[in-house]
């Protein structure tokens, strides 16, 4: 039986500076950020 390995999402710069401003900047919380953008709230956490 073979795994399967999952490939990794990566995010450019920029988007990645967006998402931390919006909750360090904007007062969203880590939850509504990553749901606005999309992404697992770990990807934004880690």
């Amino acid at each position: 039986m073979t795994a399967e390995k999952r490939q990794r999402r990566r995010f450019p710069e920029d988007f990645k500076r967006e998402a931390v401003a919006l909750v360090t900047e904007q007062g969203y919380k880590v939850a509504e950020a990553t749901r606005s953008l999309d992404i697992h709230e770990n990807v934004l956490r880690y």
